[in-house]
């Protein structure tokens, strides 16, 4: 497939960013006839070609470890990273935030986590439930139809379980727990806390001409059998296919140009291997190159008619910036010491979760948040920070045995210890708030001579209480086990464990959608107020980031927001 297919001068769409809301947006556009182009910032990447699925670990010279432009491991499907080369971005007064950027075909979705969680009703209405942040103008119900459709288009496995705010969605049977997520689980509903199968975006059974998972459990690193999601082989392809969608790669976006009247008319781009500039002409703009890289677009589209950048006469492009919050608890569970030698088939995944089950409780923070389990057999000194001998150190005395050592000592430890470390991924959702928020710095800009963003950002009360109970409920989800949680109870001086914001790579909110123009940049169909041809397909239309992961409903709304389009187009109004 060329990466620069032969271009007409204009097009009817023109969409930044490939990944879930821009592939989407393909798919929709192209299968109901638009010309359309996809614009990517980095190069094509296909998992039968250019991913190491299969190699093993030691076939590295780094043993599998990161690297700046890979930092999940030298063999993940990832591109890009917190800290691209020649892209920076700068922090101002005392903000601490970690900005991830992918830079290849498919962005993110070739490496996350596919868990695909809907947004449940009291998601879309926060405000009206506890008084914090502002109700989304639209609803569950709203968006009910396209979670289903995409539900039947993409394939997830999972169970029907009637649970309070996350809705059940059209399953495949999920696969079996492994045994320490069994422990867990045990653990965890003694004391009244549930643990549920996970919602994950990977198929246990053939679907729509993709083969079941075969559990090799390498899914960050792409799947060569295109059994988990990512959107180029589920999305692009068939938008390519219709011959109806121009593919532009390593094309990084300067801005979107405008006419006089101050309608949107294109992008102007930098190809970044002839470091030249060029233009694509379009009647209908669509961003979805991330959030804040779309904020960033519209914020460096200045004019006559837009002195405060694109779409943004409410100077609320680039404010309530959101991110997950997130803290780690890890423990050692004795039952799971002298396993014998097993395997851990499964997804690249967990195979449950806890889903929020404490929304009729009287505490101290707002909104919810669920737990990630993981643990399990794998490459010894995963998971043990540092190894066996750091592992030593941690472990109650009658369980430590001489700190690993070298030789047959260190085997034996492996042997006895392999698998018996868990823990739990806590991942909560923050208040929406107008002074965190990103700007473009005026002294700074990339190799490409575009100006970057500032980013001004601080967790608030809220965040850090919701926190402390992630870590204090962890820590009695291990004991209930039978375990012992690692350490002692983060102080409040060290912000009871909490991410950096940015970390959990969740962003949004910069674009927010909302019925009133003067507090807010899109409409309910994620159009802008200011411009009627220039709409936003990623997740900087949320108007909350609840703590379910957002990709999902990137899906569905960009799903809505494509299918809007072509209908005003068939009624002449754009």
């Amino acid at each position: 497939m060329p990466l620069i297919q032969n271009t007409p001068d204009s097009y009817d769409v023109c969409i930044v960013g490939s990944g879930a809301g821009g592939s989407m947006a393909a798919k929709v556009l192209a299968e109901a006839g638009a010309e359309v182009a996809v614009l990517e910032a980095g190069p094509e990447w296909r998992a039968g070609e250019d991913g190491a699925m299969f190699d093993w670990n030691y076939n590295s010279p780094r043993r599998g470890a990161g690297t700046k432009t890979r930092p999940f491991g030298e063999f993940d499907a990832c591109l890009g990273g917190w800290d691209i080369e020649g892209e920076p971005y700068t922090t101002a007064g005392d903000t601490n935030w970690n900005w991830f950027r992918a830079r290849m075909l498919g962005g993110r979705t070739h490496h996350w986590g596919r868990i695909s969680l809907r947004f449940g009703p009291d998601d879309f209405n926060g405000k009206s439930v506890d008084g914090h942040g502002e109700d989304w103008p639209i609803d569950y119900a709203d968006l009910k139809p396209y979670y289903d459709r995409l539900d039947r288009l993409v394939g997830l496995f999972g169970s029907e379980e009637g649970f309070y705010n996350a809705p059940d969605g059209i399953f495949m049977d999920p696969p079996e727990p492994r045994c320490y997520e069994k422990v867990l689980k045990e653990g965890a509903e003694s004391i009244g806390i549930p643990m549920i199968p996970s919602r994950l975006s990977i198929l246990t059974e053939d679907h729509n001409g993709r083969p079941a998972c075969h559990y090799c459990a390498q899914c960050n690193r792409g799947c060569t059998t295109t059994s988990n999601f990512s959107a180029p082989p589920v999305l692009l392809d068939p938008a390519l296919q219709t011959g109806n969608c121009t593919l532009v790669t390593n094309a990084m976006v300067r801005e979107v140009t405008t006419d006089k009247e101050g309608r949107a008319t294109g992008v102007s781009y930098i190809d970044t291997q002839q470091r030249r500039e060029q233009k694509v002409r379009a009647d209908v703009v669509v961003l979805a190159a991330s959030a804040c890289e779309s904020a960033r677009l519209l914020l460096n589209s200045t004019g006559p008619r837009h002195p405060n950048g694109l779409a943004n006469s409410s100077d609320t492009v680039g404010r309530y910036l959101m991110d997950s919050t997130g803290t780690t608890i890890a423990g050692f569970v004795p039952q799971l010491v002298d396993q014998p030698a097993h395997n851990c088939d499964g997804v690249g995944g967990m195979h449950v979760y806890v889903p929020w089950w404490g929304y009729d409780q009287d505490l101290d923070f707002p909104r919810g948040y669920h737990f990630e389990v993981w643990g399990g057999r794998s490459m010894p000194g995963y998971g043990f920070g540092g190894g066996i001998q750091n592992l030593n150190d941690k472990l109650p005395g009658e369980d430590r045995k001489g700190g690993g050592g070298y030789g047959a000592q260190l085997k034996d430890d492996y042997r006895r210890l392999y698998g018996a470390v868990v823990g739990l991924s806590g991942r909560g959702e923050s208040i929406a708030r107008e002074d965190n928020y990103c700007e473009i710095d005026p002294d700074t800009v990339d190799e490409y001579g575009i100006p970057v963003l500032r980013f001004n950002h601080s967790w608030g009360e809220e965040e850090y209480q919701q926190v402390k109970h992630m870590q204090q409920k962890g820590r009695e989800i291990i004991e209930a086990a039978g375990g012992t949680p690692f350490g002692i109870m983060p102080s409040e001086g060290e912000g009871y464990g909490i991410t950096m914001p940015g970390e959990i790579i969740h962003e949004s909110g910069v674009t927010r959608m909302g019925e009133d123009p003067g507090e807010s940049v899109l409409n309910p169909y994620c159009q802008a107020h200011d411009v009627d041809n220039l709409f936003v397909a990623d997740a900087g239309p949320f108007v909350s980031m609840p703590h379910k992961n957002p990709t999902w409903t990137i899906l569905a709304l960009s799903m809505r927001t494509s299918e809007y389009i072509v209908d005003q187009r068939k009624k002449g109004n754009l």
